[in-house]
């Protein structure tokens, strides 16, 4: 490993563990282990994602209906008015941004948008 490529590391490194050590990031993990915890948020999470898959099959085979549609729109809004989901999903949207914002800090020194195409090649 060159002294380049284990700077660059090392530097990553400490990104991701400033990162980690954020207050921004430490929400996110709370909320989302109290979304993990909750029996309730559990149930209607797994009501979701089961009428999610139920619609996404309908989709593919050109049977899912307005009326397959507006219950997986229900079902979302269910799970979505629980407090402690409504928490995470804000702790998430707060830590996308934050990421975002780290993306754009790296990308503007570079020719490419390192969150997208750093790992890629030739993408049109």
């Amino acid at each position: 490993m060159s002294m380049e490529t284990a700077r660059l590391e090392d530097m990553g490194t400490e990104l991701g563990k400033s990162i980690a050590d954020s207050p921004t990031y430490q929400r996110f993990e709370e909320t989302k282990a109290k979304v993990e915890n909750s029996e309730e948020a559990q149930q209607r999470v797994q009501k979701f994602e089961q009428l999610r898959q139920e619609f996404m099959l309908a989709r593919q085979t050109g049977e899912a209906t307005q009326e397959d549609l507006h219950n997986l729109q229900n079902a979302q809004a269910d799970l979505h008015e629980l407090p402690v989901m409504d928490e995470f999903l804000t702790a998430q949207a707060e830590l996308d941004a934050k990421l975002a914002a780290v993306n754009d800090a790296i990308s503007a020194e570079l020719a490419v948008d390192f969150g997208e195409k750093a790992g890629g090649c030739c993408q049109d």
